[in-house]
C-alpha cells in the first residue's frame, strides 16, 4: 500500500484524537485538509493565518509527536494558508516542525506625536474643564471568558477573542468584528476580551464604548472645535473595543474620523474589536472604504445556541445563583426558548422569583406557564404585526389606516415610525418590512428609517413619538 498525504494526515489525526478534548479537536483539526506528501513533507491545508498561529502556539509538541511516529525523524510540516482576500497573492506561508519559529506579527514601535502625550489633551469621559489623559477602561468585570460558555454556535467567536487577548494587535484577527443577533453575547464577549487583555497587560490602555456614545462624542466635539482633539485621544488607545458599530450607519461624519482613527491604530499595531448586529456585507449607509476594512482581519459570528449550550448556560446561571433545579425541568426550559442567551436566562429567573414568591415547588407544569408566557411575550415584541398594532394604537387609528395610501401628515409619520421599529426590534428585511406595512418598497422603508433618524434629532414633538413608543415597545 502507497503512502499518500492524506492516509499520513489520517493517522496523525487518530492520534491527536486520542490525546486532546474533542471540542478542541473538532474546532483546530476537522478544517485541516492534507494537500501533498513530498520528500519526507507533508504539506496541510489552514483556513486562515490565525489558524496557523494558533496551531503553532498550541499544538506545535503533538503535531511533531504524531507526524514523526509516521514519516520519522526527519518528517516535515509545511503550512499552507488559504485566505481570503488576498487579491491574487497565493504564495503560501510555510514552516518546519522541527524550528516552530512562528509567524512574526510584532507591530513596529512608532512614536505618538507629542501633542498627543500632552496633559492638555481633552478626554471625552471626563468633565469638561479637569485636565485628565487617565482613561478609564469603562469594562464591565462581570462579563468574562469563564462565564462565556463555549459552544458550536460560539466556538470561533470565543477562541479568536481569546488569541486576541493574548496577544493584542500581534495576531491577524485585527480587526475583530463579532456579529450576531440579539442577545447571543456580542457585547459581553467584548468586555471579555477587554477585561483579560487589562489583567494580563495592565500597562496597556484599552477602551470600550458604544457606537453612538462614539458618535455623540463626536458631535460634541465638532460643535465646540475640539475635532483634533477627539481624534487625538482615540490614536493613544491600545485596544479599542467598539459595540453596535452598525450604528455608524447613514452618519457620513462620524464614519470618516473614525476612519482616519482605524488607520492610525491599524497602522500602528493597535487592536480593533467591534461587535455588529449583522455581517459587512449586509451593513447599510456604511462607506465602502469603511467596510473594507472591518473585513481585513476576521468577521465571527454568534449563532444561536444548540440544546447542549444552553443546557451549559442554565446549568451555569444555577450555579453562580446557588440555586438547585432537577434536571428535567432545566432540559424542558432548554428545549423551549431557542432563540438567544438573554431570553433563556430571563425565563430561568422568572421561574426562580414565581417559586420564591408564591412558595410553589419548581414543577414542569410552573414551568411550561412561565415559558409558554414568556415565549408568547417574545414572540410579541419582534413582531411586525405588533409593531404596527402598539404604533396604530399610539395615534388612535386603525391598521387599515396606518397601511392606507393617504399622504397626510400624521399617518405618514406614523407609518414611518412602524417601519422604523420594524427594522430595528426585528431580523426583517427592508424588502419584507415593506411588504407587511402597506405593500411598499424596499426603498420607501430605508427613507422612512432615514426621515424618523432625522425628524428626532430635529423636532421635539416628534422625537417624544419616538421615546414614548419605545417603552411600549419595550414593556
Amino acid at each position: 500500500m502507497s503512502i499518500t498525504a492524506q492516509s499520513v494526515w489520517n493517522n496523525c489525526l487518530e492520534f491527536i484524537k486520542d490525546n486532546i478534548q474533542p471540542q478542541a479537536y473538532k474546532t483546530w483539526f476537522e478544517p485541516i485538509i492534507a494537500v501533498k506528501l513530498t520528500d519526507n513533507a507533508l504539506s496541510i491545508q489552514v483556513p486562515s493565518k490565525f489558524f496557523y498561529e494558533w496551531l503553532e502556539e498550541h499544538y506545535v509538541k503533538i503535531l511533531k509527536v504524531s507526524l514523526t511516529k509516521e514519516l520519522g525523524e526527519t518528517a516535515k510540516l509545511v503550512y499552507i494558508i488559504k485566505m481570503e482576500n488576498t487579491y491574487g497573492n497565493k504564495q503560501p506561508f510555510t514552516e518546519k516542525i522541527p524550528s516552530s519559529n512562528r509567524l512574526g506579527l510584532k507591530s513596529q514601535d512608532v512614536d505618538i506625536p507629542l501633542n498627543n502625550k500632552s496633559p492638555q489633551l481633552r478626554n471625552p469621559f471626563v468633565i469638561p474643564g479637569i485636565r485628565n489623559v487617565k482613561i478609564e477602561s469603562q469594562l464591565n468585570p462581570n462579563y468574562s471568558f469563564e462565564n462565556f460558555l463555549e459552544g458550536d454556535s460560539n466556538r470561533l467567536a470565543r477562541s479568536a477573542g481569546l488569541a486576541v487577548a493574548a496577544k493584542p494587535g500581534g495576531t491577524s484577527f485585527n480587526p475583530l468584528l463579532i456579529f450576531g443577533g440579539v442577545g447571543l453575547g456580542k457585547t459581553h464577549l467584548a468586555h471579555a476580551i477587554g477585561v483579560d487583555i487589562k489583567d494580563k497587560y495592565p500597562e496597556k490602555t484599552v477602551l470600550y464604548i458604544s457606537a453612538e456614545k462614539f458618535t455623540q462624542q463626536y458631535i460634541d466635539a465638532v460643535k465646540k472645535n475640539n475635532r483634533n482633539d477627539f481624534i487625538h485621544f482615540y490614536q493613544i488607545i491600545d485596544v479599542l473595543i467598539i459595540d453596535d458599530v452598525q450604528f455608524l450607519s447613514g452618519k457620513t461624519g462620524t464614519q470618516d474620523v473614525f476612519f482616519h482613527i482605524f488607520n492610525h491604530l491599524h497602522q500602528n499595531g493597535k487592536q480593533v474589536v467591534l461587535t455588529s448586529d449583522k455581517a459587512p456585507v449586509d451593513m447599510q449607509d456604511i462607506e465602502q472604504r469603511l467596510l473594507s476594512r472591518f473585513k481585513w482581519g476576521l468577521s465571527a459570528e454568534l449563532q444561536n445556541p444548540d440544546f447542549e449550550t444552553r443546557v451549559s448556560i442554565l446549568r451555569n446561571k444555577l450555579y453562580r445563583d446557588g440555586v438547585e433545579m432537577p434536571e428535567d425541568i432545566i432540559e424542558y426550559v432548554a428545549k423551549n426558548i431557542k432563540s438567544n442567551v438573554r431570553e433563556l436566562e430571563g425565563a430561568i429567573i422568572s421561574l426562580i422569583a414565581q417559586s420564591s414568591f408564591n412558595k410553589k415547588e419548581i414543577t414542569i407544569d410552573l414551568a411550561r406557564t412561565i415559558v409558554e408566557k414568556f415565549v408568547k411575550n417574545t414572540k410579541r415584541e419582534v413582531s411586525i404585526d405588533y409593531i404596527q398594532k402598539v404604533v396604530s394604537d399610539y395615534f388612535q387609528m386603525d391598521i387599515d389606516t396606518l397601511q392606507s395610501k393617504t399622504r397626510k401628515r400624521h399617518i405618514v409619520q406614523a407609518r414611518q415610525l412602524a417601519m422604523f421599529f420594524a427594522k430595528k426590534l426585528t431580523k426583517a428585511s427592508l424588502a419584507s418590512i415593506g411588504s407587511q406595512i402597506g405593500k411598499r418598497d424596499h426603498a420607501t422603508v430605508l427613507h422612512a428609517c432615514k426621515t424618523v433618524d432625522n425628524l428626532s434629532s430635529t423636532d421635539k414633538q416628534f422625537r417624544k413619538y419616538v421615546e414614548d413608543i419605545t417603552k411600549k415597545l419595550s414593556v
